[in-house]
């Protein structure tokens, strides 16, 4: 369950864009506003998104080193945010929202456990794709850390955000943010030191949403367990 903790809340929201004046002929200066508002703009501009991620986490509390690597894919429609999260490896498991119903499998303990979609509206990281939170609002944006500043500006730009209200899973994000404004990196910190890094690749924009009928949409958000599975209602 750890894993899946530090996964939920990797999930990140922006704010308005600003735009900086500079002098013709000079390159533009981005503070970490900037950065953030871009970002605001360009995903409030999707309304579905696919990528591959790669997952480590390590830390004394985490034990040893540990990775996982899946999909995922979240779409917003008439209102209603979904999402599927699969790992592939180390072993199976999903997370899966159909907007009303949250659910996780866990295939090596052969349970799946239900919940309300709701209660992870209260998770500022997570709404960063749903659509509901606001960066500004939610979070202290800073300049990223010294031993986490970009040395090639010209492929991503790094931002720290710290959430105003503390949550139990994380005390701050470091963003890597590309030039088109897209994440390509996520590194979390818990209040015990255990770090989780996201790498993000082969991210599609709204392909979900423009390539698929109500029908596929539909199935690719359910999940059927095996037979032997234990059901667990929350």
């Amino acid at each position: 369950m750890a894993n899946l903790a530090q996964t939920v809340h990797f999930f990140v929201v922006f704010l308005t864009l600003a735009i900086t004046t500079v002098p013709a002929g000079a390159n533009p200066v981005e503070y970490p506003e900037d950065i953030a508002g871009r970002l605001q703009v360009r995903y409030d501009s999707m309304q579905s998104l696919n990528f591959n991620f790669y997952q480590d986490i390590q830390g004394e509390m985490s034990g040893r080193p540990r990775q996982g690597s899946g999909k995922a894919v979240f779409l917003k429609n008439n209102g209603k945010a979904r999402m599927r999260w699969d790992y592939i490896s180390p072993e199976q498991q999903v997370l899966i929202s159909d907007g009303v119903v949250f659910s996780m499998y866990f295939a090596n303990l052969k349970q799946l456990i239900v919940s309300p979609a709701e209660q992870l509206d209260t998770d500022l990281t997570y709404s960063f794709f749903t659509g509901k939170g606001v960066l500004k609002r939610d979070f202290h944006i800073r300049p990223a850390d010294e031993d986490e500043q970009s040395t090639n500006e010209d492929e991503f730009k790094v931002i720290k955000i710290i959430p105003k209200t503390p949550q139990s899973q994380v005390q701050d994000i470091h963003l890597y943010v590309t030039g088109d404004s897209l994440i390509r990196r996520i590194k979390i910190r818990d209040h015990f030191g255990t770090i989780t890094v996201l790498n993000l690749s082969n991210i599609e924009i709204d392909t979900a949403k423009n390539e698929k009928t109500p029908e596929e949409i539909d199935t690719l958000f359910t999940f059927v367990p095996p037979p032997e599975t234990e059901i667990i209602h929350q």
